[in-house]
């Protein structure tokens, strides 16, 4: 992708190169639209890069749920829970946390929860759109997602969670562990059996995705700009883009920077309670993964992925901010968990940290700010970037192009807060 240090005005600015912020630069430059993307980074090489890979348009589910707010105290301080949470964080994120914390309540979980699956109702044909466009139709698998029960008691405390994926309208079949068994082989025994999510899509490597979009960004005549976009400054012709070595004059300007959209947002006018989870993953090179489908041992908050020439374990929570360095006991908990599973494995031949823009509701932030459609905000997906980043591009384009999004932008607002 062309990278140019410098240039001094374009119709519109889409701040951020992950896959959102590639998605959208794409959707409205085919929609006819001069657009400039800007990042320090190279495209996709960020979250959108080293998460689980899947198309999770089973995953109506909100983070913050009554059964989350039950075990809140032991979730987020407990070294070796899925969720955890640095303690140095803890007064920076005290605010964020009540704010879950009210939303974790049974009528707010509901709600949102409809919401997402609003959403996530047009993820996979926004992806199958996207993939025939970019020459990414080689790196859907068609295969579904499995939620794995390693006892039958996390199979009973299920119940209630996938009743509510049904009554949204995710199709959900119940495994028993012999069907498990014949589905993946190499699996150890799932006493439990597994909940299987027949109509999710693995990318079986998200990174040659994310290059395709990008060459095809690229192909359509969008520059990325190399720099970091610290400040936002509205004039009479829009919106000035700025930062180190940055001046550039937009006439619209979008936000997707994910985690790192909150000083931007508070320079457009917006003052909206984004923080961050720290995302980790393992990795280990061998030619045939020991799946064929991504699978998540629930009680442990991991998916295994069998991505192509490697295995990647990717998963688990944990909010601490943007400067502290990885922990490296989250690392070895996955690895770890791994080892729960595939014994024989070694050590890992690779090890990532990204971070995740998180929202107390699980929703993401979609639409113009308060101070003017001159600056929309496009971030904020949490676990589910990947999936809903089409979803999240055509409701930008709409925004742009003046036309009505229908009714799944008013809970995305940044209004809302």
């Amino acid at each position: 992708m062309e990278t140019r240090r410098i240039k001094d005005q374009t119709e519109i600015a889409v701040i951020g190169a992950g896959v959102v912020g590639l998605t959208i630069a794409l959707q409205l430059a085919s929609d006819g639209h001069e657009v400039a993307l800007i990042d320090p980074a190279p495209p996709g090489s960020g979250a959108s890069y080293g998460n689980a890979g899947t198309i999770a348009n089973y995953a109506v589910q909100p983070v913050g749920t009554p059964d989350v707010l039950r075990n809140l105290p032991s979730l987020l301080f407990d070294r070796t829970s899925p969720l955890s949470i640095r303690r140095a964080a803890l007064p920076t994120l005290t605010p964020w946390l009540l704010r879950f914390a009210r939303q974790c309540l049974p009528d707010a979980a509901r709600r949102n929860a409809h919401a997402i699956a609003g959403l996530m109702s047009g993820a996979l044909p926004g992806w199958e759109a996207l993939a025939a466009q970019v020459g990414g139709e080689a790196l859907m698998q068609r295969r579904g997602c499995l939620y794995l029960y390693e006892a039958k008691a996390g199979f009973r405390a299920a119940q209630a969670d996938l009743a509510l994926r049904r009554s949204l309208g995710i199709r959900v079949e119940l495994l028993a562990p012999a069907e498990l068994a014949a589905m993946e082989p190499l699996l150890p025994e799932m006493v439990g059996g597994a909940a299987f999510f027949p109509g999710a899509v693995f990318l079986s490597d998200p990174g040659a995705m994310l290059g395709l979009i990008a060459k095809a960004v690229a192909a359509a005549g969008v520059p990325l700009i190399a720099a970091q976009a610290t400040g936002l400054v509205r004039d009479a012709g829009g919106v000035i883009v700025t930062g180190p070595g940055l001046r550039l004059r937009a006439r619209q300007v979008v936000i997707a920077a994910g985690a790192h959209s909150r000083a931007l947002a508070l320079a457009a006018g917006d003052k909206v309670p984004l923080d961050t989870e720290r995302g980790y993953h393992a990795e280990w090179d061998m030619a045939q993964p020991r799946l064929s489908r991504p699978a998540c041992p629930t009680a442990r908050g991991f998916y295994l992925c069998p991505m192509t020439g490697r295995l990647r374990v990717a998963g688990t929570v944990e909010m601490g901010g943007l400067t502290a360095p990885p922990s490296s006991h989250r690392v070895a908990k996955l690895v770890e968990g791994a080892r729960a599973i595939f014994p024989d494995l070694g050590p890992p031949d690779r090890e990532w940290m990204g971070f995740r823009p998180s929202m107390p509701d699980s929703l993401p932030v979609i639409g113009p700010s308060r101070a003017g459609a001159e600056v929309i905000h496009a971030y904020g997906h949490g676990h589910v970037g990947l999936t809903l980043a089409p979803v999240t591009a055509r409701l930008v384009g709409d925004l742009v192009a003046g036309r009505d999004p229908g009714g799944l932008l008013p809970p995305c607002l940044p209004t809302r807060f």
